[in-house]
């Protein structure tokens, strides 16, 4: 079997140098797109946990596409739709995050009978994600709830095995216990985090550093800490939802 995926892993370590050049590469310099996001300047440093706070239509899911588009093949990414496959099955739509790492023929024989090693995979990582791999993997993901697709989404990110996490309100459908369970879940399967989140707290309790963006313009780009102890700061804390 191992012959049909000629094409899995070729140069495992040339990737690897590849994901560490790519935490260099998330940087925006005035960078402009149409209404939703004016003069953007940003960059992000290898290692940092950043929460993305503001207002529904403010600019936080272009401003992480915008992100995204720097380094597409080295990032986790887990867009707010969850851009899940209906008719497929959880582990299948878990699966998808390493389809570019196989051969067509693979990906083919793999959907019509899974392959005992990502079913492995799949499966430690639903539970991870505390889902339970015989009700929640091989149904269609259609008939699963809000927080069960959304937890399925992240795994597919979790399966591309990447060192950038880029997230749209990915703990949005869960209970803040559950929520805080998958937020410290992907701090430790990733080295850099990006996130955006309508839950201030949640923000200031987990990063490390934090950006407000409202009419498509970043507000401030802070220190978590300093937010929570400098009123200026706090007050543009404020100021996003005003």
């Amino acid at each position: 079997m191992a012959k049909l995926d000629t094409k899995l892993k070729a140069d495992t370590q040339s990737k690897i140098k590849s994901k560490s050049e790519a935490e260099a590469k998330l940087k925006l310099e005035n960078y402009q797109l149409d209404t939703r996001l004016q003069n953007i300047t940003v960059s992000i440093n290898a290692g940092e946990k950043i929460a993305i706070l503001g207002p529904s239509g403010g600019g936080k899911t272009s401003l992480l596409n915008a992100l995204h588009q720097q380094c597409p093949d080295d990032i986790a990414w887990c867009p707010q739709e969850h851009g899940l496959v209906d008719m497929l099955s959880g582990y299948h739509n878990i699966y998808m995050g390493q389809l570019e790492q196989h051969n067509p023929l693979y990906n083919v024989l793999n959907l019509i009978r899974p392959f005992a090693k990502h079913k492995h995979e799949v499966s430690e990582i639903a539970r991870s994600l505390g889902l339970d791999p015989e009700q929640h993997l091989w149904k269609s993901v259609k008939q699963l709830s809000g927080g069960q697709r959304q937890r399925i989404g992240i795994g597919r990110a979790f399966y591309r095995q990447q060192g950038i996490f880029l997230g749209d309100e990915v703990v949005s459908s869960l209970d803040p216990v559950q929520a805080q369970m998958i937020i410290e879940l992907i701090f430790k399967r990733h080295q850099t985090v990006i996130i955006a989140l309508h839950n201030r707290q949640q923000a200031l309790n987990n990063f490390n550093r934090i950006i407000g963006i409202k009419a498509g313009k970043i507000i401030f780009d802070s220190p978590a800490k300093e937010l929570i102890k400098n009123k200026y700061q706090a007050g543009l804390l404020d100021s996003l939802y005003e």
